[in-house]
């Protein structure tokens, strides 16, 4: 059964969420959002009951396909009626400690943007370091010249300084073990064509056969990828061949225009 957070009055604030078959997540990420007066999604062409579901959580639903994310989420933005926005993605739960912070915050209504604390969660292993460590996330800000650019890890502008919140939001940003691989080739694929779109200079021993071991070392070592046992080692080979796919992927890319 899902529980709402309650908070008596409404705030004036919009959830923003770009989504695309969505419904075993969905629920859970707008019931934890009823404190918002307003929830805005933009649905990327979803078939299955997506669009249902946001619906019966009273969201506004708009239907548009997705060129690239920032594009998308921006749209999604524009759409927002009230003075302050919450960016959320499907995959993402308020706890009760940040839902509170989001009320001070609006209520202080200070000229400031907020940066909240993301936790990694899985259902069958924990892990707290490496590259799914615990990060900070601008999400809650005024509804002045926002937007997002980029389509792979977009960039969100936003006019004011940046402060933290106390709390949380729970990330189950995976659902099965193909989903993981699927989603690291397809930001492989996206990244290697951003590259090419900005003409990035690419070398095979700096870019192949150095850049994907520093990366894995730095997620094992330096982030101490190595505290969670086996599974850390497991996500820094990951990490290793995500970044050597990407580059791989450029080079051919640049190399043979796309075929071999």
């Amino acid at each position: 059964m899902i529980e709402c957070i309650k908070i008596s009055n409404k705030l004036p604030l919009s959830v923003v969420i770009v989504a695309k078959n969505e419904e075993n997540r969905l629920p859970s990420c707008l019931a934890a959002c009823s404190f918002a007066k307003e929830i805005i999604l933009v649905d990327d062409e979803s078939t299955d009951r997506t669009r249902e579901i946001a619906e019966a959580f009273g969201a506004r639903v708009f239907k548009k396909k997705m060129r690239n994310w920032g594009e998308q989420q921006t749209f999604a933005i524009k759409q927002a009626t009230q003075p302050w926005l919450l960016l959320l993605d499907c995959d993402e739960i308020i706890n009760e400690e940040l839902a509170d912070s989001i009320r001070k915050a609006i209520e202080s209504n200070e000229n400031f943007s907020y940066e909240i604390k993301r936790v990694n969660r899985f259902k069958n292993f924990k892990a707290t370091h490496g590259s799914l460590r615990s990060d900070w996330v601008p999400r809650l800000m005024k509804n002045k010249d926002v937007e997002v650019i980029g389509q792979v890890h977009p960039h969100i502008v936003y006019p004011f300084k940046l402060r933290k919140l106390k709390g949380h939001v729970d990330h189950y940003t995976y659902t099965s073990i193909d989903a993981y691989y699927e989603k690291m080739n397809k930001y492989c694929r996206l990244s290697a064509e951003k590259y090419l779109a900005e003409g990035k200079s690419i070398y095979f021993f700096r870019d192949i056969v150095f850049r994907p071991a520093w990366a894995a070392f730095k997620v094992y070592f330096i982030n101490l990828g190595f505290l969670d046992g086996k599974i850390g080692f497991i996500f820094a080979a990951n990490h290793y061949c995500y970044t050597l796919q990407k580059y791989l992927r450029y080079y051919l890319l640049k190399k043979t225009k796309g075929y071999f």
